[in-house]
């Protein structure tokens, strides 16, 4: 069920029908780039057990670390709202933006210039080669939406995001909304 059109910005929520894959069992996810050669998105609601400075001890911040997907998942990644104070940082859409220069960023999170609602930090990504993402829509493995909230996702709550979006499409997929992860357990 294709709802919205799939773009750079747009949010992908796992069917619910998409039982015993780890990495996308209830996911939401934000596709950060969409071409004819392939797709990129980070998982938005998957927090790891571990902060930013765990990771890099310079960083004087408990920023969490998410877990974007499972591809390059020994990389940092980042997407954030403040452009204007991250050089090369590439737009996602909505005043979403990929990426920067890391020493800045570092930086400017240590001067307490960046906050959690500002940024977001993921291990690995989520990828798709070309025709991928358009072959598992018409699986039915993903619903698109657009993304609502622009640019202040980066703050929202990741404990029950996929929940909300599933009592959003309303319909058949409120019967989901209450039902354990894996339903076979119930």
């Amino acid at each position: 069920m294709i709802s919205h059109k799939l773009t750079k910005g747009c949010l992908l929520i796992a069917e619910p029908s998409t039982i015993g894959d780890l990495s996308f069992n209830r996911s939401v996810l934000l596709i950060a780039d969409h071409n004819p050669e392939g797709s990129v998105g980070f998982i938005l609601n998957k927090p790891l057990g571990y902060t930013v400075n765990d990771l890099i001890p310079e960083i004087k911040g408990s920023f969490k670390i998410y877990n974007g997907g499972p591809v390059e998942q020994d990389n940092l990644y980042f997407i954030h709202n403040v452009p204007d104070l991250i050089p090369n940082s590439i737009e996602i859409s909505n005043g979403i933006y990929w990426g920067g220069d890391f020493e800045s960023t570092k930086e400017l999170i240590n001067e307490g210039l960046i906050r959690k609602n500002n940024i977001r930090f993921f291990l690995g990504y989520t990828g798709w080669d070309a025709q991928q993402l358009e072959d598992e829509l018409e699986d039915n493995s993903w619903i698109v939406t657009e993304n609502s909230y622009r640019n202040k996702i980066i703050g929202k709550s990741s404990t029950s995001f996929w929940k909300e979006k599933i009592m959003e499409l309303g319909g058949d997929y409120l019967i989901w909304s209450n039902s354990p992860e894996n339903p076979s357990l119930n």
